[in-house]
């Protein structure tokens, strides 16, 4: 019975670092997800700034992204074109710039 026990522990064991690793790939992917749903949701709310002729597109962005991802957000305008860029939250945080959600938007040419 004891060569059975120990056996099994050591499968686990040697199981572990696959299971760790299966996890971390699927947190990153849902990141990577959630932050790619919060810049197109940004660009989005700008556009329609743009195009409702708001005060600021750029604060209308802002105001459309979670306040926690605020600080990991860049957001460009010009012409009428919105371009947001939210990098994810990621363990890895060289990882996280190759893999920041981008979107862009456009108002048309009544943009003002």
């Amino acid at each position: 019975m004891t060569g059975e026990r120990g056996q099994a522990s050591i499968e686990v064991v040697g199981f572990l670092p696959l299971v760790i690793v299966i996890a971390l790939a699927a947190f990153t992917a849902v990141a990577v997800h959630t932050a790619d749903e919060q810049a197109g949701e940004a660009a989005e709310a700008a556009a329609l700034a743009l195009l409702q002729g708001g005060s600021s597109a750029r604060e209308a962005a802002i105001a459309a992204l979670p306040e926690s991802t605020r600080r990991r957000a860049s957001i460009a305008i010009s012409a009428g074109r919105v371009h947001v860029r939210v990098r994810p939250r990621l363990p890895f945080p060289g990882l996280a710039e190759h893999l920041a959600g981008d979107a862009r938007a456009d108002a048309g040419p009544t943009a003002r």
